[in-house]
């Protein structure tokens, strides 16, 4: 679970309202109409611009994405150099009774066609292609979340110009004027709160998961084309340390670097 989001969301939420409750007038920011359109014209607009399917799946990405939490890139290090030495002891053949054992998908793949004598070439294009299509899927999820924190301010300012309308309609009634004006003034307030606590934080959240899922792939592959053309498990795992982010290079260190005993190659 990613607890980092959790936390923001309700950190902001709380400080939020004890700057509202402070101020004695908790019920005063509370409008059903706003709300109604903020939350409805952003919805509508989103519905507007992208196939219901996409929504549904970019949705259920969004959850899963969150439920996951920080990606760790070190258990499939030491998989690679765990196949790399299978295969430089045994023979790339001897890999595919491993490939059960798998469950990432494109490393099956990748090394499934090493099974079948593809070539170098081959793969990198195939796996390159596949890499490139996955973030072509998850623009689309960037763009959704982008579209939502544009659509909700804006939504909250026609809710404001709806609001004000309204108010100079009454003006033969001074005394109506300041209630009027503060409701006219929340949903301005309710566009901007999803948009910066909600709507852009996710879209942020999801290109940096974008970008560790691409950096992985990448180690991958790496791993597969080198165990492909017979480097040795540790010429492997130095190349495949330049995916690893300082922390992990001196956990990795500190656990006795390579997973494999180079005696037995």
């Amino acid at each position: 679970m990613d607890f980092g989001t959790i936390f923001g969301v309700i950190v902001g939420l709380v400080l939020i309202s004890m700057a509202i409750v402070s101020g004695g007038g908790g019920n005063a920011f509370i409008d059903i109409p706003s709300i109604l359109i903020t939350v409805g014209g952003t919805l509508a607009a989103l519905f507007i611009g992208f196939p219901i399917a996409k929504i549904k799946g970019v949705f259920a990405v969004t959850g899963k994405t969150l439920k996951a939490g920080k990606m760790d890139i070190t258990p499939w290090y030491h998989k690679l150099i765990e196949l790399a030495t299978l295969a430089r002891r045994d023979g790339i053949l001897a890999i595919e009774e491993s490939l059960n054992d798998i469950d990432e998908d494109f490393l099956k793949r990748g090394l499934q066609m090493l099974v079948d004598g593809n070539s170098a070439d081959s793969v990198s294009k195939i796996m390159e292609m596949e890499i490139e299509n996955m973030e072509e899927r998850h623009s689309i999820g960037h763009s959704m979340w982008g579209s939502l924190g544009n659509y909700a301010p804006a939504f909250g300012m026609i809710g404001t110009l709806i609001g004000l309308v309204k108010m100079l309609q009454n003006l033969s009634d001074p005394s109506t004027l300041g209630a009027s004006m503060a409701v006219a003034l929340l949903t301005t307030f309710y566009g901007a709160l999803m948009a910066n606590l909600f709507c852009v934080p996710l879209k942020n959240k999801l290109e940096q998961r974008t970008a560790e899922e691409v950096a992985l792939k990448q180690m991958l592959l790496s791993g597969i084309l080198s165990i492909q053309s017979g480097d040795s498990p540790r010429v492997i795992g130095e190349k495949l340390e330049v995916y690893l982010s300082p922390q992990e290079r001196a956990s990795l260190k500190q656990s006795g670097g390579e997973s494999f005993d180079p005696k037995k190659i």
